[in-house]
């Protein structure tokens, strides 16, 4: 009975880890966690917020910094060409009948690992000697395990009521602001109706989804940004590694338990 118990309590862990609300929030965490350690490592490097690099590159292209230029450059073909390969992956794994989930969250692991890697092999005292040409490969392993998050968001399906992005929160902070102002128009309407109230709770909804992935992205960031500063050693990763790897283990073991059930 006490085995018993157990088991049930590990699988009831497990399912609650990978469900929409706090897988998330996790996911986030951890995006927010890399995003700002390899900015603040890589001297202005995006590896969640990819795109960002595309502007930051115009500003190094105007002050004749060819170097990083090319390198912000590079990221963008390096992020598109790993969410490809992150479909396909997803693909596979559907045909084969894997837990997608599962499979691209230990892709996941997998390129924080490498990141992890080459980060201490090229520079091991991070915030003293990340030379320009060791820039490039850091950043470009750090953009991958993100662009594996970023594919994984869309093709978990099943996993997320609705699509959510946690790598980039702007988006997310518009659909809460637009949200704000719904709750607040339908509960202050002079005429309370059927609609205004529908239109109250749909807007309660969508800000219960998307305010722990806010709060997540920034508490990664807040926690980056300490950690760094306080330990100056790229070990602070292992942080982000550790969750994505529970999380895949807990996907595993959670489809295990749903295809027996069935």
């Amino acid at each position: 009975m006490v085995a018993t118990a157990r088991t049930q309590a590990s699988f009831s862990l497990n399912s609650y880890i990978v469900s929409d609300g706090p897988a998330g929030f996790l996911l986030s965490w951890v995006a927010g966690f890399v995003d700002t350690s390899a900015f603040i490592i890589l001297f202005g490097i995006f590896t969640a917020h990819v795109t960002g690099n595309i502007a930051l590159a115009g500003s190094s292209f105007v002050s004749d910094d060819e170097a990083s230029t090319v390198t912000r450059l590079l990221m963008l073909p390096t992020f598109v060409l790993t969410v490809a390969l992150t479909s396909l992956l997803a693909r596979y794994a559907r045909r084969k009948q894997w837990p997608v989930f599962a499979v691209l969250l230990t892709a996941e692991a997998i390129a924080l690992s490498v990141f992890l890697v080459i980060g201490t092999q090229l520079s091991p005292s991070l915030l003293l000697d990340v030379q320009e040409d060791l820039i490039l490969p850091i950043g470009m392993a750090g953009v991958v395990s993100m662009a594996i998050q970023n594919a994984l968001m869309k093709e978990a399906k099943g996993v997320f009521k609705s699509y959510i992005p946690t790598t980039v929160m702007t988006g997310n902070t518009t659909q809460l602001t637009i949200d704000v102002v719904q709750f607040l128009s339908a509960k202050f309407s002079k005429e309370q109706t059927e609609l205004t109230q529908k239109e109250a709770e749909e807007a309660v909804e969508r800000m219960g989804r998307f305010i722990p992935v806010i709060a997540g992205f920034a508490l990664g960031g807040l926690a980056a940004a300490y950690l760094i500063l306080l330990s100056e050693t790229w070990w602070s990763l292992v942080l982000p590694l550790i969750v994505i790897a529970g999380m895949a283990i807990a996907a595993y073991i959670d489809h295990k338990r749903v295809t027996s059930a069935a």
